[in-house]
């Protein structure tokens, strides 16, 4: 018997949707390359540059499009179908959210150091001042776990007054996130 929330379930997948594409809009828009190309290989550019890559490949994973066939009518199975596209905008929001996030704290290292270096390269007198900017960035990195990042979207969602009874737990979302790697 149909449960009557195909609806909500629907606004709940374009609002998903919505969010992702938002995110990929930043996700794009962040540089990967540094203006000056000595500074290729430091911390922060080379997180930049595995967050554009992460980016496009959660953009280009295919949807998983088999769901299972329902039995109760037409309602029920969009109900099923439903789901399975909640599942799927829930975990790429949530993998794009973490890229973000790390994009986020990458760029803020890339304005502690130009602080640091004021137009000059990297020396003796800064080496020490650098190397903590470059702890910072490793532990802000660390702190974005998928614990961390289902939380705070968790949150937010529900601070908006988001429809969320049905969304995936975060070890769907783990699991979804796994089978899409290569």
């Amino acid at each position: 018997m149909a449960d009557g929330l195909n609806e909500y379930r629907t606004a709940r997948v374009a609002e998903l949707l919505s969010d992702f594409r938002t995110l990929q809009y930043y996700i794009a828009a962040a540089p990967c390359n540094p203006p000056d190309m000595d500074d290729y290989y430091t911390e922060g550019w080379a997180a930049l540059r595995q967050c554009a890559l992460d980016g496009q490949h959660i953009l280009n994973c295919a949807a998983d499009v088999t769901v299972p066939c329902a039995s109760g009518g037409p309602d029920e199975q969009t109900k099923a179908e439903l789901r399975q596209v909640l599942l799927d905008a829930y975990a790429r929001r949530h993998e794009g959210q973490k890229i973000y996030l790390r994009q986020a704290a990458a760029q803020r290292w890339i304005e502690w150091r130009d602080q640091i270096l004021m137009g000059g390269r990297p020396h003796m007198g800064n080496q020490q001042q650098l190397q903590a900017v470059d702890n910072q960035l490793r532990v802000e990195l660390a702190s974005i776990t998928d614990e961390a990042v289902y939380s705070d979207l968790l949150n937010s969602d529900t601070s908006m007054g988001r429809w969320t009874a049905e969304d995936p737990s975060l070890r769907a979302v783990q699991r979804w996130v796994r089978t899409r790697r290569c």
